[in-house]
């Protein structure tokens, strides 16, 4: 029989799967002894049995009963019962970190006695009766639907009639009349009254927190995050302990290093009198946890030490949260803990100098995407003038938007395609699509643990937390400084999530050092701090990846900026961008020409310019393969539009005027050249099969570069690539050309030209027909962006912008196959292409030159597939660098540090 509960003392950290991130880390604390209040373990499995069928599972209640019979032993008391009442929270904990995304509920077992019983028992009226109301309002909103609104505007109108600012000024009589408020809530929202048995609060409140594994905000954190749908979440029962007994009792959430920055020393928030919500709500602004050194010397020299254990036995940055009840600690929950690009790249590198952790596991613990975040620029600050506030960094960067103030306006805007800054108070798990639309996020309240610097910083957003100097009006729509300055919806503002500050306007930006390094090289004192982890994580990466990474490069300009970022050549040089400009012309003389004569005339004409560009290109790369690909887009893309000349020429003939006849003769050649579906038309190895004498002009170039360059004492090594091949045949038939030609140019010159022949395999035929154009072809790149489109039948410069958006809420993938390669489609074709292609040719040599080659989760594929390289723009260079040292570590999975 499925077990289905687990106490926290028969669990560890490698039971995550089952228990979920919060039940294994509780019971791994348990297991070092470390002060965690007991408590069990409902698994996920349950839930997903759960999600099923929409009732408990067979056995589930029994194990459930039996397990809080044994925790009702251990500490002495009944839940629930009228005097001196076990009470516990009901918490999820799903196997990744989805920090407010599901539900809690906090003391469990307070009814209308029982509140009684723990007044006299713990000797605090105030206490108990806040207490009750935080169930009730918990417990109405989560369990029984109640919208959540209606309980806060019921205490604030109470604060408002007692003159109070915040609830910890309420009088007992005021909590106890908000209980009865609430109850009456309940009742006229749900035709229900507050359950007044304990055993049925636990029973609802389990079932709750297996629901909330589907309401909107977890599915949208998960589709955000790449977590998977199926994996449910567990539920953590546990004893509570209480920090909202009065001023020597608190709750406070902690990290081991600086989560922002990565320094080392406790960094954190603090709040007396507060339950362990109040910190995360950001309802009322904490106290740096160094402050509880003065608070409290006995728990704070305890936290440290613990702090330490967790540290070590984890080897990672730990995320601690805690209770101090009345003197005593009590540790809550720890988990690795959420950080920024920055600080991932710190922590590792500090922790390899402390011995915790290896060169190599340090390299799994760093990101490509955490790389790209420290590539963008940030601000101007000796530009930027006086800042309108300053809050806490809770989330480096720089961003720029209108200021909103709501979460549903930040989606609207966004989707409009206008840039912007979510401000509120503080935000809640329902702001989670507001935060995920905006550019940044900035609150009035909270500290660094708040839900915004969680959430956030978990995301990659820019993040100002707790700027008091704002006071922040979200039904007026606009917030107002400690200064006077009022500021609309719509003001543009700048926010500075690595300063915490916030400017009106939009701030100029300045490239970030990470950056400048990346592609100069060049270090100085002030920038070590942030290039000096990302340096040593490179040249680990460098140091143990399988995988070559190219560029994607087209100039001599974008082949040395590529070399400079660590190309280890140019995997696609597109020859048709060398065809715009003024040259433009020439192709539209080719297209028109009505003779072979005037057609080579052209052809000519483009012959060495085309020698130039590929001259500077091969010099550039110098002793490293360019991959230079003929011809391959649509001819029709070098004619001027279709709507233009119709108008030229109807406007002349308006006037009286003859039409040009150029104009004339182009309107014609575009009538006749034009296609339904040009993508899958006359274009690639079709337009070399067709032109007569193209694809001789595009290889005599190269060659004669070639020679150029070796001439020049230059080590060119220069690739041929046939784009768009389905059928072997076609490929014979264009290398014939090829090698012909290079034949004639080494007779020509006395110097010999060898380069070698493949083909770019972007259709499911040619992915399918692979052994037998291996025979053909010296090497492969796959053209997943073509390759995505037909397998899937997609129109990339459509579908995006028609639908994509519908597929994504409705969770048909995860992210656009566009972005990460579709593992099981086109990822299937890759790997059969793979295989047959090496089965016909052992020495095949494989690589990508779609953008996927540059997107970190598809990097992970293609070293799983056996491929060679992975090509890429130039500024993603390093980002794959990183991502194949990665692959080369942690197989076909990346590293997860959810």
């Amino acid at each position: 029989m499925v077990r289905y509960v687990y106490d926290f003392h028969e669990g560890g950290r490698a039971m995550a799967d089952l228990l979920g991130g919060k039940g294994a880390n509780l019971a791994e604390m348990t297991r070092l002894g470390l002060p965690v209040p007991p408590g069990f373990i409902v698994t996920t499995e349950a839930c997903r049995a759960f999600l099923v069928t929409g009732a408990e599972p067979d056995g589930m209640s029994e194990a459930v009963s039996r397990h809080l019979s044994t925790l009702e032993a251990g500490t002495g008391r009944l839940l629930g019962q009228p005097d001196d009442p076990l009470l516990v929270s009901v918490r999820s904990g799903a196997r990744f970190s989805m920090p407010g995304m599901m539900e809690t509920v906090l003391d469990i077992g307070l009814t209308d006695e029982s509140v009684l019983g723990l007044a006299k028992a713990s000797g605090s009226e105030r206490f108990a009766w806040d207490s009750y109301r935080r169930l009730i309002q918990m417990f109405g909103s989560t369990v029984m639907g109640v919208d959540a609104g209606l309980f806060e505007r019921a205490m604030q109108m109470l604060k408002e009639i007692r003159g109070v600012s915040d609830d910890v000024h309420l009088e007992t009589s005021d909590l106890a009349e908000l209980v009865d408020v609430y109850k009456n809530l309940i009742h006229d929202e749900t035709g229900e009254d507050f359950p007044q048995s304990p055993a049925e609060q636990l029973r609802r409140a389990i079932l709750a927190v297996f629901q909330s594994w589907n309401g909107e905000r977890a599915r949208l954190y998960r589709r955000r995050e790449h977590i998977p749908d199926d994996l449910g979440t567990a539920v953590t029962v546990q004893r509570m302990v209480f920090g909202n007994l009065g001023a020597d009792s608190g709750s406070g959430v902690a990290f081991t290093r600086d989560p922002a920055t990565g320094r080392t020393g406790l960094y954190g928030d603090y709040l007396t009198n507060a339950q362990g919500e109040d910190v995360v709500a950001g309802i009322r602004n904490t106290v740096p946890l160094t402050e509880l050194e003065r608070l409290d010397p006995k728990s704070y020299g305890q936290l440290r030490e613990h702090m330490l254990t967790l540290e070590r036995h984890y080897r990672d940055l730990c995320d601690i949260e805690f209770t101090i009840e009345r003197g005593t600690l009590w540790m809550l929950q720890t988990r690795v803990g959420k950080r920024t690009a920055e600080a991932a790249f710190a922590i590792a590198a500090e922790l390899t100098d402390e011995g915790l952790i290896s060169a190599d596991e340090a390299l799994t613990r760093v990101s490509g995407e955490g790389l790209a975040r420290l590539m963008f620029p940030r601000f101007d600050t000796s530009a930027t003038g006086d800042a309108l506030a300053h809050g806490l960094p809770a989330s480096p960067g720089a961003a720029v938007g209108a200021a909103v103030f709501d979460s549903a306006e930040a989606v609207r805007r966004a989707a409009a395609g206008e840039k912007v800054v979510l401000v509120r108070q503080e935000t809640t798990p329902d702001d989670l699509p507001g935060m995920v639309a905006a550019q940044a996020v900035l609150t009035s309240r909270g500290g660094k643990t708040s839900h915004a610097a969680v959430v956030a910083r978990g995301m990659g957003k820019v993040c100002v937390c707790g700027a008091e100097e704002l006071t922040v009006d979200t039904h007026a729509r606009r917030f107002t400084t400690r200064g006077g300055t009022v500021v609309e919806e719509g003001a543009v503002l700048s926010v500075d999530g690595s300063a915490g500050a916030v400017y009106l306007g939009a701030a100029p930006l300045v490239d970030s050092v990470v950056m400048r390094y990346l592609e100069t090289g060049l270090r100085d004192e002030r920038s070590e701090e942030a290039v000096a982890p990302v340096a040593r994580a490179l040249e680990q990466a460098d140091g143990v990846r399988r995988l070559e990474v190219r560029a994607n490069a087209d100039t001599p300009e974008d082949a040395a900026r590529a070399r400079r970022f660590g190309a280890q050549g140019i995997g696609l040089c597109r020859t048709e961008h060398m065809f715009l400009g003024a040259r433009r012309k020439l192709v539209e003389e080719m297209i028109l020409a009505d003779t072979d004569i005037a057609r080579d005339r052209a052809l000519d004409a483009l012959l060495p310019l085309q020698r130039q560009d590929f001259v500077g290109i091969l010099e550039a790369m110098d002793g490293l393969p360019v991959t230079i690909r003929l011809l391959d887009p649509p001819l029709h893309e070098f004619l001027p539009d279709h709507t233009d000349l119709a108008v030229r020429i109807a406007t002349a003939e308006a006037r009286g005027d003859l039409p040009d006849p150029h104009d004339t003769a182009l309107l014609d050649a575009v009538n006749r050249m034009h296609e339904e579906n040009p993508m899958l038309g006359l274009r690639g190895v079709r337009l070399g099969l067709v032109i007569p004498g193209l694809v001789a002009m595009q290889v005599r170039a190269i060659a004669e570069a070639v020679v150029e360059r070796k001439r020049a004492g230059g080590s060119p090594e220069a690739e041929i690539m046939v784009p768009l091949v389905g059928a072997v045949e076609e490929l014979r038939i264009e290398r014939e050309v090829v090698e012909r030609v290079l034949a004639e140019v080494s007779r020509e010159t006395g110097i010999p030209v060898q380069c070698p022949v493949g083909t770019m395999i972007e259709l499911p035929r040619a992915a399918l027909t692979s052994g037998r154009i291996a025979k053909e072809a010296e090497f492969f790149s796959f053209g997943t962006n073509d390759l995505t489109q037909t397998t899937w039948g997609f129109s990339r410069d459509d579908v995006e912008a028609a639908f994509f958006s519908a597929y994504l809420d409705k969770g048909i993938f995860a992210t656009s196959p566009f972005e990460t390669i579709d593992r099981d489609g086109v990822g299937r074709l890759v790997e059969i292409a793979v295989a047959e292609g090496r089965a016909a040719r052992p020495d095949l040599k494989i690589g990508v030159c779609g953008e996927h080659g540059g997107d970190p989760e598809s990097v992970h594929f293609f070293h799983s597939a056996g491929l060679d390289y992975v090509s890429c723009s130039p500024f993603r260079i390093p980002i794959a660098r990183l991502e194949a040292g990665r692959a080369a570590l942690v197989g076909t999975e990346a590293s997860d540090s959810r």
